[in-house]
């Protein structure tokens, strides 16, 4: 004898899934997500997509290459260096000095440490709210809805809506659950990102890790954060945190908190 479908137990079924996921994405809700757009400049290889730069960010790509690429991004007396993927994807990149006219260049590696320019774009930034660049991820402190990071935030700061409770409760996490990565401090290459992933994995990490992990789980939660990089004591490079909350500005520097390294005299260098 035939078995009869239930249909009826299906159509249940497939609302309950979808019930559940809708409640994973309200749960997400707060990240902000960079995309693309319609608004694009292009220069010989070089493609900047410039739809949201009023929200503080710029994507970038360039074409498919088998040699390294990287990009200036200049404002001003303010210059950064990013290496760039070899894929031909986005990637995003904050507009961290503010308004004003910013020139990106493209370059190539020819050979050794010698580089050919393959595009140059020029865009003026006007963001109403100048904090926005400090919320969005990017290549430096890179997060999405469901890192675990940013999950752990929500559930440590739910309820929370002042922003001086929710600084408060990222810090105090950041003391209490993390430890520094002596090893990894001795053995890490020039030029390695932050790695937000791997140090929640662990809840271990060198500087520049905790700093990224503690921006992600501040802009998370709607306060604008920046991943600072320069020199401490004039002798150290250094990683740490500043944070505006309430509309002042807040030092953290998770590798003190955790005693693996004296506070001192902080020089900036650049942040993200």
């Amino acid at each position: 004898m035939r078995q009869r479908t239930d249909w009826r137990k299906i159509i249940i079924q497939c609302a309950s899934v979808a019930l559940v996921l809708m409640i994973g994405l309200l749960c997400f809700a707060e990240v902000l997500t960079p995309q693309t757009g319609k608004k694009t400049k292009k220069s010989g290889s070089l493609v900047v997509d410039y739809s949201h730069m009023d929200q503080g960010y710029i994507m970038v790509r360039a074409s498919k290459s088998k040699k390294k690429l990287k990009v200036r991004v200049k404002k001003g007396d303010s210059t950064l260096t990013y290496d760039l993927n070899t894929k031909g994807e986005y990637e995003v990149f904050p507009l961290q000095y503010g308004n004003g006219k910013y020139t990106l260049t493209l370059y190539k590696n020819v050979s050794g440490k010698k580089y050919s320019e393959e595009g140059k774009v020029s865009l003026k930034a006007d963001m109403p709210d100048e904090k926005m660049a400090f919320l969005y991820p990017n290549q430096y402190v890179n997060f999405k809805a469901d890192t675990k990071a940013v999950i752990e935030a929500d559930k440590i700061c739910k309820g929370q809506t002042d922003q001086k409770q929710i600084y408060k409760t990222i810090c105090d996490y950041m003391k209490s659950h993390f430890a520094y990565d002596y090893i990894k401090s001795v053995t890490v290459r020039a030029g390695q990102l932050p790695q937000i992933d791997e140090a929640w994995e662990k809840h271990m990490g060198i500087c520049q890790d905790l700093a990224a992990i503690m921006v992600a789980m501040l802009r998370s939660q709607g306060v604008p954060a920046r991943l600072m990089i320069g020199m401490l004591n004039a002798s150290t490079y250094h990683a740490w945190v500043t944070a505006n909350v309430g509309g002042k500005e807040e030092f953290f520097d998770p590798t003190a908190a955790l005693n693996a390294i004296s506070n001192g005299t902080y020089t900036v260098e650049r942040y993200y």
